[in-house]
Formats: structure tokens, C-alpha cells, sequence
């Protein structure tokens, strides 16, 4: 298949089916009350399961499902993980009881780990170079488009259906996307040199489960407790020995040599840092509108979309500067920064649309950030390890999301209230976003030469020569 073969209703339907996959992060949070008085009587700790096993699935198999579609064909990757997301929705609806309604969460998260990546390499393959750029944006769009989608959905549901409706709903539809990949989508040449490497795998997954669980369990175990201190000392043990193994295998799942690549790195972090401030924003959105300005479910979920404006419109404009990606980047993450310390001046009395102003900005530095980033991130890696590239990418996304609501939540235990401590919280987010751009951009636009590090007949690898 040539790599100008994409057109519109390939585009759109990838979008479509990364959209989904993200909502599923942010709708469950908007059903957190009425999943607690459900007939299901789940402790506090199984609720938090019911949000958190979605994330770390999601997030933890990214790299090796992305290697997965490289190798033995990415349409066939994002079919099996549209029926591994659709299983697990039809499980979480007919739960009987809370352990099997994480379970089906932790299935559709693997299956979203098989759709992003999968959508990301399918993208590269077909777009020609001068439209990939474009075609980034749209499938970045799509993705934060998915975190606003996932608020209204779960707002509507929390207010007029029952939860057990949310996940119903994803089943046909992950049908009907299903049957237009089907359809529409081509087929794109498998890459032999990718390789799965059952245990370079097993480490990589492992130790991303366990920095995710430290991450996304601090706040209720507490930072210096003894299962988030070994949390964290298992993740860095089993990451280091992955890293060991990958250096000796003939063939790895990834070099971790990619990552002398200053560009690689920054895009990385970048990414990260992004979702960390939106993702923050998220978590304490709905109780903004819901238990301070007091709104109901429903029109808490509508409140947000102002977030889709700029996602949606900016990447347009984004896309004439895509020749000066550090001044894009800087920009569009100094605005989600700012934009933060905005939305932290907000409180009861304060007037919708000022709230609304401030997410305009933040989605403004979302739209103009996250398309160059996403390039820089797919670009630094050759062509045949897309998929992987997507892995590594949306990987950053979802750890940066996870340390944003955990920093968030953090903070806010510390005040009384979310009146008192949403100020602090949103404070110290945005100024870490603002600390980690001044990084970002100093390691984004260095454009450096290449040698080779590593040659043989199935791998070749090169690094920038630092001065």
C-alpha cells in the first residue's frame, strides 16, 4: 500500500476509534457517587479499582501492543483491540459484583492499549510526508477530544441513566467501529525486525504496573508508605533490568539507546507534561462545577466542552509553523501553564465564563503543542516501529495524566475543602508545567548529526552526537 493512500474516511475512522478508547479514562469519574450507591456496595478501595484498572491496563501494555501491530499487522491489532474493549465494556455492564466489574475494566484498557498505537502506525503508513503533519493533528485532536467527549458522556449518563448504561453503550459502538475498519481501513506492510521479546515484555510491563500504582495510589496509601515506597523500588528494579536485557538481546522489544535522541526525550516529556496539567484540570473540573458552583452531572459534563474549541481550531494554524517546532511547543505548553494559574483564581462567586476563558486558554496550548509533539516523538524512530513510537508516546500521555491527578489530589488533601485547596492544587500543577516546558524546549529543538551506534542485518541505530 503506498504511503499516500489515506484518505477522509480511513482518517476519520481512526479518530474515531482513539476517541473512544481515551473517553473511557475521564467518563468513569463523572459516575464515582452513583457507582458508590450502586447495588454493587463497593468498598472505597473498589471503586477506586473500577477507575483505576482502565489506566494502568491502558498505559502499561502501550509499548509492547504497539510492537504487536508492527509485527503482525496493525489492522489486525486494532480489531482485536476494538473486541477486547467491546469484551470488557459487555463484562463491566453485567457485573455482579465489584471484582468482576474491574476485571472488565482491565480488559477494555488492554483493549485500548491494542487501538492507539495500532491507529498512530496505520496513520503514518498511509499519509504521504507533507499531509503527515496534518494528519497528526487530526489523530492528537482526537485524542484530547476523548478526555472532553468522556466528561459529557459521563455526565449525561450519571444524570439521567444508570452507570451500568456507560458501559453498555460502548459495546455496539465498538461494533459499528469495528465493521467500518473493516471496511475502510487497508492493510499496511507488517515489519519483520520488530519483535515482541516475551521477556524484555514482561519486565517493561511489570515495572510500568508498578510506578503506575505508586503513582496512582500515593494519595490513598500515603507517598512514604511502605507499598508505594516498594511500588516505586519495584518499578525502577524492573525497569533496570529491562533495560539490561534489552542492551543484550539480538533483538529487543526497543532499543532503550532511542532515547539518547535529545529530540526523543523532550517530545517525551513534552507530551507528558501536557496531559499532566489537563489531566489535572479534569479531576477537579467536575467537582468545581458540581459541589462548588453547583451544577448537576449533566450540565457539569456540557461546561467543559469550551475545551474542545481550541483543540479543535488551533492545530489548523499550528500546522503553517510546523518548520519551527520549539517556538510551537514552548508556546502551547506555556499556555496550558498560564492558563492553570487562570483557572486557579476561580471560586464560587466567580462568573462561568471567566472559568470559561481560562479553559479556552488551556485548549488553546493543548491544540498547538500536542500535534509537533506527537511528530517529534513518531519522527525520532524509523518507520517500521510506529507502532512502537505511538506505545512511547501515548505512554508519556497516560503517566503524565496519572501524576497529574496525583499531584492534584495530593495537594488537595491537605486543605479542608476543594473551595480552599483547588487554588493551591491548580497553583503547583502550573508551575511544574511551566518548570518542565523551560526543559522541553531546551532539549526539543536541537537538531543535532546522527552516527550509528548499533548495525546488523536486523537492527541498525544511531544517537546524537551531543557537543
Amino acid at each position: 500500500m503506498p504511503s499516500h493512500a489515506l484518505k477522509r474516511p480511513v482518517l476519520l475512522v481512526l479518530c474515531a476509534c482513539v476517541l473512544v478508547a481515551q473517553s473511557m479514562v475521564a467518563a468513569i469519574n463523572l459516575l464515582i457517587p452513583e457507582l458508590a450507591a450502586s447495588s454493587l456496595h463497593p468498598s472505597h478501595s473498589e471503586v477506586l479499582w473500577t477507575v483505576d484498572a482502565y489506566v494502568i491496563a491502558f498505559a502499561a501494555l502501550l509499548v509492547p501492543a504497539g510492537a504487536f501491530g508492527d509485527r503482525y499487522g496493525r489492522k489486525g491489532a486494532l480489531l482485536a483491540g476494538l473486541a477486547l474493549f467491546a469484551a470488557g465494556a459487555a463484562t463491566s455492564a453485567l457485573a455482579p459484583d465489584p471484582a468482576v466489574l474491574i476485571a472488565g475494566r482491565g480488559l477494555s484498557g488492554a483493549g485500548a492499549a491494542l487501538i492507539t498505537p495500532a491507529t498512530m502506525s496505520i496513520l503514518v503508513h498511509l499519509a504521504a510526508p507533507e499531509r503527515r503533519a496534518r494528519a497528526l493533528a487530526s489523530w492528537t485532536l482526537a485524542l484530547g477530544l476523548g478526555g472532553a467527549a468522556g466528561n459529557l458522556g459521563g455526565g449525561l449518563v450519571g444524570q439521567f441513566l444508570s452507570w451500568r448504561a456507560l458501559f453498555a453503550a460502548m459495546v455496539p459502538l465498538a461494533a459499528l467501529l469495528a465493521l467500518a475498519v473493516a471496511l475502510v481501513t487497508p492493510h499496511t506492510d507488517r515489519s519483520a525486525r520488530s519483535n515482541l521479546d516475551p521477556l524484555g515484555t514482561l519486565l517493561l510491563t511489570a515495572g510500568l504496573v508498578a510506578v503506575l500504582f505508586g503513582i496512582i495510589e500515593g494519595t490513598t496509601y500515603g507517598w512514604t508508605s511502605a507499598p508505594i515506597l516498594g511500588s516505586f523500588a519495584a518499578g525502577a528494579a524492573l525497569t533496570a533490568l529491562f533495560t539490561v536485557h534489552a542492551l543484550r538481546a539480538a533483538r529487543p522489544l526497543f532499543d532503550p539507546r532511542v532515547f539518547a535522541s535529545a529530540r526523543l526525550r523532550s517530545a517525551s516529556l513534552g507530551t507528558a507534561t501536557g496531559f499532566f496539567g489537563l489531566f489535572s484540570l479534569f479531576f477537579v473540573n467536575s467537582q468545581y462545577l458540581q459541589d462548588v458552583k453547583g451544577y448537576d452531572a449533566a450540565v457539569a459534563g456540557v461546561a467543559i466542552m469550551p475545551l474542545t474549541l481550541g483543540m479543535a481550531l488551533v492545530p489548523r494554524l499550528a500546522a503553517r509553523w510546523a518548520g519551527r517546532p520549539r517556538a510551537v511547543v514552548g508556546a502551547g505548553l506555556a499556555l496550558i501553564g498560564l492558563g492553570l494559574l487562570g483557572a486557579s483564581t476561580v471560586g464560587a462567586a466567580t462568573p462561568y465564563w471567566t472559568y470559561a476563558c481560562w479553559l479556552l486558554v488551556i485548549s488553546a496550548g493543548t491544540g498547538l503543542s500536542m500535534p509537533a509533539l506527537t511528530l517529534g516523538v513518531v519522527s525520532s524512530l524509523p518507520p517500521h516501529q510506529a507502532g512502537l513510537g505511538s506505545g512511547l508516546g501515548t505512554t508519556a500521555r497516560e503517566t503524565g495524566a496519572a501524576l497529574g491527578v496525583a499531584v492534584t489530589g495530593t495537594v488537595l488533601s491537605a486543605y479542608g475543602d476543594l473551595g480552599s485547596g483547588m487554588g493551591p492544587a491548580l497553583r503547583t500543577v502550573a508551575l511544574l508545567v511551566l518548570a518542565a516546558t523551560a526543559l522541553v524546549v531546551a532539549g526539543h529543538g536541537r537538531r543535532t548529526p546522527t552516527r550509528s551506534i548499533a548495525s546488523d542485518p536486523e537492527r541498525v541505530l544511531s544517537r546524537s552526537i551531543d557537543a
